[in-house]
């Protein structure tokens, strides 16, 4: 009987994907309608993703085009954005909404290039408590003489590669995002 590494493999999994997850929000003076996935509007009183309420498409480089199902909604909507952390005010003609990705500044560009490494950061130290979810379980089934003290310390070792294999792609994901927002 040895531990299985599966559930842990499959927990660094979700950390990377919720770090792609964090950084297709992050916006990197294209126009990218992934930013626009974490605003809600308020719904008939429900709160409701706004890709569930509009269609949302890319007209220009720099432009991005919200277009309601319903023409109530483009106030809820123009609220919700500017209401958001995006930092983007949005054109309303009546019947769309219009949102203008200024050209970023070297300070703001900076800005971003800091929190690209704040949030990988932060998915290294998830992939590193999950590592020691890992090594406890093996000490623990050790103690238990469910397995043996050499079989322990392959486990840890595995641990250890998968470990550094996902701290690794981290670094690789923070490095494209930031050679991405710096790029002019």
């Amino acid at each position: 009987m040895s531990i299985e590494l599966e559930q842990y493999q499959d927990r660094m999994k979700k950390s990377i994907d919720n770090l792609s997850n964090e950084y297709a929000t992050i916006r990197a003076g294209r126009a990218n309608p992934h930013i626009l996935d974490k605003i809600t509007v308020d719904y008939y009183g429900q709160p409701t993703n706004l890709q569930s309420v509009a269609n949302i498409s890319v007209s220009e480089a720099r432009t991005l085009v919200i277009q309601p199902w319903e023409a109530s909604l483009i106030k809820e909507i123009e609220k919700a954005i500017l209401t958001s952390d995006l930092g983007l005010t949005p054109n309303n003609d009546g019947k769309a909404i219009r949102l203008a990705f200024p050209e970023l500044t070297e300070e703001r560009r900076k800005e971003l290039v800091k929190d690209v490494k704040k949030k990988g950061e932060d998915a290294k130290v998830a992939i590193r408590n999950i590592r020691r979810d890992a090594n406890d379980a093996a000490k623990k089934q050790q103690k238990a003489n469910e397995i043996s003290e050499d079989e322990q310390k392959d486990a840890e070792a595995d641990i250890q590669k998968l470990t550094d294999e996902y701290v690794s792609r981290i670094d690789q994901m923070v490095e494209t995002k930031s050679k991405e927002i710096m790029t002019v």
